[in-house]
């Protein structure tokens, strides 16, 4: 199904626990940035955290709200909240297709919008908030209907998967998008137990380009930005690199807006936390190459890593993984996710985590 596009509502609905109930209360707030959730202690990251999520970086605020300001703006952020628990979408209303609510983030749809042990009752009082009441289950009043719901991020099979069917599906037909195929990598036994799981081709393949890395005078240099000034530094150089890599060069990389504003987005927020992890690689003073991603816990997510043109012979892109495994391991992280399975990948992860987006169609 088609997923209409958003128009401009400048107003986010919040909710918050009400003092002599666990159970949340409706309140409006004029917010249009999410601010009240913009913090790495957020209750929002607080809930992504004590839930197993498939892609847990990509339900965090850094995430889901770098993409709301960067991507679509306009969109109204209808978020319900209790300790411990968030429900967290955005709503766009279609002239022929009715009300819509999708996850903050709506293009790749890694992140799950429902956080939580009390996020399946937080969406259904949404609904009950459009115009419904629940009574025993939810029923519609006179001719409101209730929105179509895009849930994503979903493992298939999940008890969240299955909690979510029975809870609603006497009231909407279930559609699911075909799965997609996160790929990640142990970090357990740091980077001996890392390169013990991979072939035996691929890690004599790194040797040989390490040390003619280091013939070269290639050096690697980490950054973790710790305030605005240095994230913006930071992105800075990252972009200079990507300018002259083949995708700057093809106009396809994060050069290109919305892209150039999605990751600097991110970027900014992962230094309140100095969670943002950035290796330049280096000849002569000169940055030559880059990578980059955010932790979530113990969790690394790999975001973008790119290289000039000039070096590519020199398995830049390789060597970075390298060095970031190493900087992974020393900091005691357990896992590397690598986002949706691409061939070069296969070198660097042994295993793959499956989701999907559950359509609500009411009926």
């Amino acid at each position: 199904m088609e997923k209409p596009s958003p128009t401009t509502d400048p107003s986010i609905r919040q909710t918050t626990a009400s003092s002599s109930s666990k159970r949340a209360v409706s309140d409006r707030s004029d917010q249009t940035s999410g601010a009240h959730w913009d913090h790495p202690d957020s209750n929002w990251n607080q809930s992504g955290s004590h839930t197993a999520q498939a892609d847990p970086f990509c339900c965090r605020t850094e995430w889901q709200l770098s993409f709301h300001e960067a991507m679509q703006p306009d969109r109204t952020l209808v978020v319900r909240e209790t300790a411990g628990s968030i429900a967290a979408f955005a709503e766009s209303d279609h002239s022929t297709l009715g009300k819509f609510l999708t996850p903050i983030e709506s293009d790749w749809e890694f992140g799950c919008p429902l956080l939580g042990p009390d996020s399946l009752e937080l969406l259904a009082d949404i609904i009950a908030e459009g115009n419904l009441q629940r009574t025993g289950q939810i029923q519609r009043i006179g001719q409101d209907i209730a929105p179509t719901i895009f849930v994503s991020g979903l493992v298939p099979r999940s008890l969240q998967q299955r909690q979510l069917a029975k809870r609603f599906g006497p009231d909407f037909d279930l559609r699911l998008y075909p799965p997609t195929a996160l790929c990640n990598a142990s970090l357990e036994g740091g980077v001996d137990g890392f390169l013990s799981r991979r072939s035996s081709s691929h890690r004599r393949g790194l040797r040989k380009q390490a040390r003619r890395a280091t013939l070269a005078g290639i050096t690697f240099e980490r950054a973790s930005p710790a305030n605005q000034i240095e994230a913006t530094q930071t992105y800075s150089r990252m972009l200079a690199v990507e300018s002259a890599s083949w995708k700057g060069i093809g106009a396809c990389g994060m050069t290109v807006q919305p892209s150039r504003d999605f990751y600097d987005c991110m970027l900014r927020r992962l230094a309140v936390s100095e969670s943002a992890r950035v290796i330049f690689a280096r000849h002569d003073n000169k940055d030559i190459g880059f990578i980059f991603g955010g932790m979530a816990g113990k969790i690394y997510r790999g975001q973008q890593f790119s290289f000039t043109e000039q070096w590519k012979s020199f398995s830049i892109g390789n060597l970075l993984q390298l060095e970031q495994i190493i900087w992974l391991c020393n900091e005691g992280a357990t896992r590397y996710d690598m986002g949706p399975m691409m061939e070069y990948k296969r070198h660097w992860t042994e295993s793959n985590i499956h989701i999907e987006t559950l359509i609500l169609v009411p009926k």
